[in-house]
């Protein structure tokens, strides 16, 4: 394991040295940009292997190897970030070059279509802005019209509202009137059976008392 991390550590080295031959465009950038993602690739692979090789370190000893194992995927992280971003600047360079061959090379030729003032396109565009105005007034007018409705609704739904409650209170009070009706005419109806029942023995009374 210590053999194939030193050898991870020296491409790792390795690496940043083309890194420096990158910048200072020293041979053919491509091929150089090439070996680094070579290198890079294999410092990953070795990773994977030292992963593999941890387990087989001793219990004591395998923090401080999985410390430095870390650190090689870190650096070789930071490698592949570095190369995706001088390719990037590359490219960008690339194109900026090229755009100003082809402006250098551009032949331009006096156009008076060109130069001519477009006074109906401002116009158009004006007349679309005061329609655009115009839509947007209309809108509000709508709203604020919808707003007054539903304003109107609410009050004509709380006097609604008002009206039922006082009907509520209404019939509440003479249901109340219907019960004692009722309650009265229940007591009515005991108080005539026990006065018929009270004749009638007193008649028989009288019919048995003088015959």
């Amino acid at each position: 394991m210590d053999t194939l991390y030193h050898q991870t550590n020296k491409l790792i080295q390795q690496t940043q040295q083309s890194f420096q031959a990158l910048e200072q465009n020293s041979g053919n950038v491509q091929e150089i940009e090439a070996d680094i993602q070579e290198k890079i690739n294999a410092i990953t692979s070795n990773c994977e292997k030292l992963d593999v090789y941890l387990y087989k370190v001793p219990f004591d000893q395998r923090p401080n190897a999985k410390m430095r194992c870390d650190q090689l995927k870190y650096d070789a992280r930071h490698l592949q970030a570095a190369l995706v971003a001088s390719r990037q600047k590359r490219a960008r360079r690339e194109a900026a070059i090229s755009e100003r061959e082809q402006l250098l090379n551009r032949r331009f030729a006096p156009n008076p279509d060109l130069t001519t003032i477009n006074i109906d396109y401002a116009l158009q565009h004006q007349n679309s802005l005061q329609n655009s105005n115009r839509g947007v007034d209309e809108m509000l007018h709508t709203g604020v019209n919808a707003l007054e409705s539903l304003r109107s609704q609410r009050l004509t739904l709380k006097g609604a509202h008002r009206r039922i409650m006082d009907m509520a209170n209404t019939l509440g009070l003479s249901n109340h009137t219907m019960r004692l009706i009722e309650k009265r005419a229940g007591e009515d109806k005991y108080i005539l059976m026990l006065g018929i029942v009270i004749t009638v023995l007193v008649i028989i009374f009288i019919i048995v008392y003088f015959t």
